[in-house]
């Protein structure tokens, strides 16, 4: 796993068994993209690939030479302005007005492992033996300012890591106007954007469309990641399929606003890049002051969509998501909001906990309303104290009455927001974003704290440290229910307002970091009226996410499988609620809930006491099951198998890392009339295994199965076989064992 620096050449050559990139240090002594992709033997130099060309109205670099222009050449971190006209990674604006700056190549250094980003969640390194990391040094001798790119390499993983740390070491300040974590110049645009795009309720669809001249971009300005768009984006070949041909993905480990864009000249080079949206950012850098901008990560396949996601799963699960629950399976829970809402009592609590109990469940999590006075939405954000009128004893005395029944016991916060009746606002209305002598945007009736101060933090802090303290808490929900808007630190100078959005991320981040080192054992769900800040960030914290409010299995198909684009199946909450559906009020069977919600952090979000004994009993059995199965479900290799947004059915499969259990899901959305017959063709068996499938007793070898495939016919000659599980909304599990 070498990191390769040819003197003669300045060209560095960063490979391992999968991949290679190459880049050197140009002419004028910036650094200049010559190779990303599959790995190519290293060789002195690979100079005849950069193409110098003469085109008119370039600006050039020096007089007398026409052929070299920075707005035609590919390059690693380019600036504006200063030669190349297209999209910059960065802009500083100086004391004297000016945009332009000149970095150029100073040093490099070579390290084992991989560095911490202080006060940001990064992938990491157990070992130094895992990676290399290069840092390349560029310096602007006019402002005396440094900028230090970061590039890690992973032994056995085809992975770039990159991030940006600008050092200021002028006398006159600096404002940093622009700070992207990663640039990609590709020699060519012959590639398709896949996105991950939607609204609540409808959060990570698959949307693919063919790059075209002119800014292809994704991005977020609420103050996190959000429902709409995903910090990822993957450049795929037309011909890329799930399993074969050329894909990138590129991911930001950040969970505040950020823009993502492939910008395409009309040369057809292709300048993707990724990090802090530039709306809204200026950070102003005085003498010895530094920025750190968020990791990016870049992951090359040559064998299709499925071998990108499979890295980015391997990577987040293992050197992204952190402590005591990364490895470990996670507990089966019962969520009381949408049986109870807010309207409930320390008796009712346990009541619906005993049910669930009874039925298998492992964990009771009790959700809004808990706190203040909190009977509906508009108070008590901020008063992290137990409702006396609820809960006589506290969370403590509830907690210890779940736990004495053998369950354990969660609870939900929402530590990042106030409403205006709560005592924290009558005290504090100065800690709220807001414009003070303007009308301010109220979202559910809360207003979002200013995490960007130390003192709010800290103060929020105190209250839940102090809860998990003095109460037998092991599961904590964290949820966060709008978006910034007046976005305005109050008190602070005009020259500290652009750094909002940045420190709010950061003082989540500190929170987050307090409270998962003191209670390393309680295991956090981050959650963001659902799936709105599902990304990387969260991840270093919360090693699972709720993936969505929407808990309709037909939904959740569509939800779940353009998840797994970036994120594994480990880091999904997943829960059985009731039907009609809260959100879609769609009638799906008991088993199609479970079938779905089993590939993921398992649970229920419904009043078990509502069901019927013959359903309670189905409960009881989905609870087993998953208990028997969610081993390989969390540390399973994930493959998907049929797109539901190509038509009416879905289809995907886990298999262990020794290839000798898996378990394959397939679903039917719609039920076809007179449908021709149908089988299914497995991934990620052993070729040379024997398999037993247990729901239908068949026995067949791996390369069967992967190529003939099995069936999954409902119809026979037009006739119904069997009316057991016929009808929409259908779904079928089966169980692969390798026969010794």
């Amino acid at each position: 796993m070498p990191i390769i620096f040819h003197k003669n050449t300045k060209e560095f050559h960063l490979y391992n068994n999968e991949i290679s990139y190459i880049f050197c240090i140009l002419r004028n002594g910036q650094p200049g993209q010559i190779y990303y992709g599959e790995r190519i033997k290293d060789r002195e130099s690979f100079q005849h690939l950069i193409e110098y060309s003469l085109r008119d109205m370039a600006p050039c670099t020096y007089e007398g030479d026409r052929t070299f222009s920075m707005e035609y050449l590919k390059q690693e971190y380019p600036s504006y302005g200063h030669g190349d006209m297209r999209e910059p990674a960065y802009e500083i604006l100086q004391e004297d007005g000016s945009r332009i700056t000149e970095f150029t190549f100073e040093d490099y250094v070579i390290l084992k492992g991989k560095r911490k980003l202080e006060g940001l969640p990064a992938v990491y390194t157990e070992s130094d033996e895992e990676a290399e990391t290069l840092e390349i040094y560029l310096r602007d001798r006019v402002m005396n300012t440094k900028i230090i790119l970061s590039y890690t390499i992973f032994e056995n993983l085809p992975v770039i890591i990159r991030n940006t740390r600008f050092v200021h070491e002028g006398e006159s300040s600096i404002v940093l106007e622009r700070a992207m974590s990663l640039n990609l110049d590709l020699p060519d645009d012959r590639y398709e954007m896949v996105e991950l795009t939607g609204a609540w309720a409808r959060e990570r669809y698959v949307k693919t469309a063919p790059l075209h001249e002119g800014i292809q971009a994704i991005y977020s300005m609420r103050g996190h990641s959000s429902h709409q768009f995903n910090p990822f984006f993957a450049l795929k070949r037309p011909e890329t399929t799930e399993d074969a041909g050329e894909a990138i993905g590129i991911s930001l480990v950040y969970s505040g606003n950020f823009l993502g864009q492939t910008a395409v000249d009309t040369f057809g080079v292709a300048r993707a890049m990724i990090g802090i949206h530039p709306e809204g950012f200026s950070w102003t850098l005085k003498k010895d002051e530094t920025f750190q901008t968020p990791e990016a990560v870049l992951v090359y396949s040559g064998e299709g969509l499925g071998k990108m996601s499979r890295t980015f799963h391997r990577l987040y699960r293992k050197r992204l998501a952190r402590g005591y629950w990364r490895d470990r399976v996670r507990p089966v829970v019962i969520n009381n909001w949408e049986a109870t809402f807010m309207d409930f009592t320390e008796d009712k609590i346990l009541k619906f906990a005993e049910t669930a109990r009874k039925l298998g469940v492992e964990m009771m999590v009790l959700d809004d309303g808990w706190f203040g006075h909190r009977d509906d939405d508009t108070s008590s954000l901020g008063d992290w104290y137990p409702d006396p009128k609820k809960l006589p004893q506290g969370i403590r005395g509830l907690a210890e009455k779940i736990e004495n029944m053998g369950m354990k016991f969660g609870l939900w916060i929402e530590p990042e927001m106030v409403n205006k009746d709560s005592r924290l606002y009558e005290e504090h209305p100065d800690w709220v974003i807001n414009v003070p002598y303007r009308d301010a945007c109220h979202g559910r009736n809360q207003f979002v704290l200013d995490f960007s101060k130390e003192e709010v933090v800290d103060y929020i802090g105190d209250q839940i440290s102090g809860i998990l303290r003095n109460a037998p808490v092991s599961y904590i929900k964290w949820d966060m229910n709008r978006s910034i808007s007046e976005a305005f630190s109050q008190g602070r100078k005009a020259e500290e307002q652009g750094k909002l959005f940045h420190r709010h991320i950061l003082g989540i981040y500190r929170l987050y970091e307090r409270l998962t080192s003191e209670f390393p054992e309680v295991l956090f769900e981050s959650c963001a009226s659902g799936g709105a800040r599902f990304d990387p960030g969260m991840l270093y914290y919360a090693p699972q996410c709720w993936t969505s409010d929407n808990t309709d299995a037909v939904e959740r198909l569509r939800i779940q499988y353009g998840t797994s684009f970036v994120y594994p199946l480990s880091s999904m909450g997943c829960h059985v609620s009731e039907a009609p559906n809260q959100q879609t009020f769609r009638n799906t069977p008991l088993s199609t809930r479970a079938e779905t919600a089993y590939f993921g952090c398992f649970g229920y979000e419904m009043d078990l006491d509502t069901l019927t004994e013959e359903e309670k009993e189905e409960v009881k059995e989905q609870i087993q099951y998953y208990k028997r199965i969610r081993k390989l479900i969390m540390e399973g290799t994930f493959y998907r198998l049929i797109s539901p947004f190509e038509g009416d059915e879905a289809a995907w499969i886990v298999v262990s890392e020794d290839k000798r259990h898996a378990l394959a899901g397939y679903y039917r959305m719609r039920q076809p009339a007179n449908a021709p017959l149908k089988r299914l063709t497995l991934k990620g068996l052993d070729e040379n295994l024997c398999y037993k499938i247990k729901e239908t007793g068949l026995e067949a070898c791996g390369d069967e199965l992967m190529r003939a495939g099995m069936a999954v016919s409902d119809y026979a000659s037009g006739i119904r076989e069997k009316k057991e599980r016929q009808g929409d909304y259908q779904s079928r599990l089966f169980e692969l064992t390798a026969q010794s």
